[in-house]
């Protein structure tokens, strides 16, 4: 999942660490949780729990989180946080285009646009 100045969140230390002191902000489809790395890279994680579905649906809801990221936000985000999305079961529900809108209104809620 390396784009440009993004690289992946893979440790579950590193999970855990953005949930105990990260800022959270949540909709209807997602939950964000941000924290300042002091890098000037961003990591992205994603999670998404069994309670969204089966395993295909788990993948599907995955991919269109990190598109909409790739699309709309990794070019104009601040730089230098981790930042974990968090599915909600409404999500297994909803088209692409309201994951992208549900992800914008987080990111515009958090204030992390440049």
């Amino acid at each position: 999942m390396d784009f440009n100045r993004t690289q992946g969140l893979k440790k579950d230390s590193d999970f855990r660490k953005v949930y105990k002191h990260g800022k959270s902000f949540a909709n209807r489809y997602l939950v964000m949780y941000i924290l300042n790395n002091k890098s000037e890279n961003s990591r992205i994680g994603i999670s998404v729990s069994k309670k969204v579905g089966k395993a295909i649906i788990r993948n599907k809801v995955r991919r269109r989180i990190k598109e909409a990221y790739r699309v709309n936000i990794d070019e104009n985000v601040k730089y230098g946080y981790d930042i974990v999305f968090i599915a909600r079961v409404a999500i297994k529900d909803a088209e692409y285009k309201d994951v992208e809108k549900s992800m914008k209104h987080l990111v515009k809620k958090a204030e992390m646009f440049m």
